[in-house]
């Protein structure tokens, strides 16, 4: 089973088809895809990954899941006690946390406890070696005399030490072979751990269950996410929130009391446009009603909502996954030391961990040290690079080398990471056209993406770069990171707004596993969540 982060379910790991072309098998595949595989009845074992594409990354060609453990009767009774009781809902959140809670510790209890090994397979006792028999000593020879008795007797003497001395026979114990890690596990990494039952849990869990999760739905992977967004989002939310409760107070809410949330707005870097939306829809409703701070906050987060989903509901989809069966090319693009090679890391290992096949571009050939350190991330998540190590390379003649890999190794996933560019240099973004050429060149049937890699601590620069790479690199959405380094979280708004980008991943943390699919309801709660 692995876990895909880009669709936030779990799901079978599928086999990999030994032709690509056939029509039947690529819309199982699609079916499967839509329709996630539940565990199937105790002890069968996963479908064998066949004809894996060869990679001298892959540290084996064909991986098979392991049979699920054994339950036994005591985790069997607590289940069905489980599946008795009714399960709480969002109307009372702290139950319906604590559920959560004690089901994610069984789960993780059981996955730490080591399978039974049955008695066939229990590795045999080696036998046990008797000791030597003693020897009788020899009768004394006719006529020997003493110093020649008495020579033979320490002879035989030694004979008997070395004999005891000496080490059993050497007895081959089989050693059951450990199972091979399978495509989509990360190895770079540890496995999220469940901690204690504290307030991270808790909103992590409220949130989760506001947006209609049942608690067998719910993953340490994705308490554990909530946990590091909410502290890493803690610069952008410590002034910001704790002056927007200061101004809202427990009165109900007057115009004075918009105008000061107008600017605390657009010091957010939230933008004119997504204030003057937000706020035109709070005045609207204040005139017709009495609005109380809780009231105009709910009001606030679904206005601030919807600017973001705006423009991924113009997409036409919701989510950025890759699709199955199908070569999909996905170009970073931004200017220098916004954390493109990094996010493409990150985006690396999480297609690897969510079981699809990756390849890296490294197609900044113009930095210093670039391809060393995009290989250095690749390497974290066992994907193959595509380089030029010739100084000065081209970078379009990089990509149309990887591209031609990729169709070969029938990789589903190709990442392109390029040179940071100020969007004042009309040479380099030339440049950044001419590699989109040759990918739709080369690439005709691939599912191309072209994401701009923004910081948040930027703030209103991150837009006009937003508005001056669109035509170059025909942008299709934007990434935002450096969330916990920044007091500005609120630029993805002016960018979904005023650029019509939609958000695709947010990163908040320096580590591998913190870049996520974008969620508009989690990015809001996280922005105006309150002290607890």
């Amino acid at each position: 089973m692995v876990f895909d982060w880009f669709k936030r379910q779990t799901r079978a790991q599928p086999a990999e088809p030994a032709d690509r072309d056939s029509a039947a098998t690529a819309a199982s595949e699609e079916h499967a895809s839509q329709h996630p595989v539940e565990a199937g009845p105790q002890g069968m074992e996963a479908t064998e990954i066949a004809d894996a594409p060869p990679s001298t990354a892959e540290p084996a060609a064909a991986a098979v899941e392991a049979p699920l453990p054994a339950t036994t009767a005591a985790e069997g009774t607590a289940s069905e006690s489980v599946a008795d009781t009714k399960e709480p809902t969002e109307d009372d959140p702290l139950a319906w946390a604590k559920a959560a809670y004690a089901h994610l510790k069984a789960q993780q209890e059981q996955q730490q406890t080591p399978p039974a090994v049955p008695a066939d397979d229990a590795p045999a006792a080696a036998p046990e070696v008797a000791p030597p028999p003693a020897t009788a000593p020899e009768p004394n020879p006719l006529g020997m005399g003493l110093l020649a008795r008495a020579a033979a007797e320490r002879q035989q003497r030694q004979a008997d030490l070395e004999t005891v001395a000496k080490p059993p026979a050497k007895v081959d114990v089989p050693v059951p072979a450990s199972p091979e890690r399978p495509r989509g596990t990360d190895v770079a990494s540890d496995t999220p751990q469940l901690g204690t039952f504290d307030a991270d849990f808790t909103w992590s869990a409220e949130v989760l269950a506001a947006q209609g999760r049942g608690v067998q739905d719910v993953s340490i992977e994705e308490i554990d996410w909530l946990g590091r967004l909410r502290r890493g989002m803690e610069k952008t939310r410590r002034g910001f929130v704790t002056q927007l409760l200061e101004n809202l107070g427990d009165d109900p809410l007057t115009p004075e009391v918009l105008d000061d949330l107008e600017a605390l707005l657009l010091q957010a870097d939230v933008g004119v446009e997504a204030t003057d939306t937000a706020l035109a829809a709070l005045r609207q409703r204040m005139n017709e009603d009495v609005l109380d701070p809780a009231q105009g906050l709910g009001l606030l987060k679904t206005q601030l909502r919807e600017q973001l989903e705006r423009p991924i509901r113009s997409s036409g989809r919701s989510l950025l996954v890759p699709e199955r069966q199908r070569l999909n090319i996905w170009l970073l693009v931004g200017v220098n030391g916004v954390g493109k090679t990094t996010t493409l890391g990150k985006l690396a290992n999480l297609a690897v961990r969510s079981g699809y096949s990756c390849l890296v571009a490294a197609a900044d050939t113009f930095r210093a040290g670039a391809v060393q350190q995009v290989s250095i991330w690749a390497q974290r998540s066992q994907v193959e690079v595509i380089a030029n190590p010739s100084t000065n390379a081209d970078p379009a003649a990089v990509v149309f080398d990887a591209i031609g890999a990729a169709q070969a190794r029938q990789s589903e996933l190709l990442l392109v990471d390029t040179a940071g560019r100020l969007q004042t240099r009309s040479n380099l973004m030339e440049e950044l056209a001419k590699i989109r050429r040759v990918i739709d060149r080369l690439g005709p049937g691939a599912a191309v993406e072209s994401l701009l890699v923004l910081d948040a601590s930027q703030g209103q620069n991150g837009l006009r770069q937003a508005l001056a790479f669109a035509p170059a690199a025909q942008l299709t959405g934007a990434v935002i990171t450096k969330l916990d380094g920044s007091s500005k979280g609120g630029v993805a708004l002016a960018v979904s707004t005023e650029a019509n980008l939609p958000i695709r991943f947010i990163g908040a943390g320096e580590g591998l596993r913190d870049l996520r699919p974008f969620n508009s309801f989690e990015f809001i709660e996280a922005l105006l969540a309150t002290a607890r």
